[in-house]
């Protein structure tokens, strides 16, 4: 099987962490696909929070649970994900995944923004637990995406107690949005 969709790289990617009655955080969610997914994967007795600024955001996300009957599982906030920190008690998520930029199919000049982006990250080190992932996906082709994919790159690698993955696509004109995968090591991992 050959992903194309970087989204679609990151739901396989994640399917290897996540179990039933986990806790897991979409920090940027955007039309929902990734809370749905999240939802999906923390089965009955798991907990999804989703944050995103746009009122927009919120909306399509509630609206595409409920069309999957998956709304039980979802706690949804309209706040920055700068304030994850605020949603999450320290050392019990499992997953955190941001899919930066902008909310397709809205305003393009409305994008995440490399300061929040970095305040969000700084915190979900601290929200995972031992054996949990950070998942970015990165999306350089819009004007500042390039900036901020490059700082989360600089941030992720300065990170201790963690091993880091990239997987992006090669063969393209454009400059490809990529994935960083981050594990939390547990006590004595290497």
């Amino acid at each position: 099987m050959f992903l194309l969709c970087p989204t679609d790289m990151l739901h396989v990617l994640l399917r290897q962490v996540i179990c039933s009655g986990d806790c897991v955080v979409d920090a940027t969610a955007g039309n929902g696909h990734d809370t749905v997914f999240l939802a999906e994967a923390v089965g009955d007795g798991g907990k999804v929070i989703a944050i995103d600024i746009q009122a927009e955001a919120i909306e399509a996300t509630r609206q595409r649970l409920k069309e999957s009957l998956l709304e039980n599982r979802v706690e949804l906030y309209q706040v920055s994900h700068a304030d994850i920190g605020q949603y999450v008690a320290e050392g019990v998520a499992t997953a955190i995944v941001f899919n930066l930029g902008y909310l397709p199919g809205s305003d393009r000049e409305l994008v995440t923004q490399s300061e929040t982006t970095l305040m969000a990250l700084k915190a979900s080190v601290f929200l995972l637990k031992k054996g949990g992932v950070l998942a970015v996906v990165c999306y350089p082709d819009h004007p500042g995406g390039d900036d901020e994919a490059a700082q989360v790159v600089c941030f992720l690698r300065g990170l201790e107690n963690f091993r880091l993955a990239k997987y992006e696509l090669l063969s393209t004109h454009r400059p490809s949005p990529f994935i960083l995968f981050a594990w939390k090591k547990s006590n004595g991992s290497k």
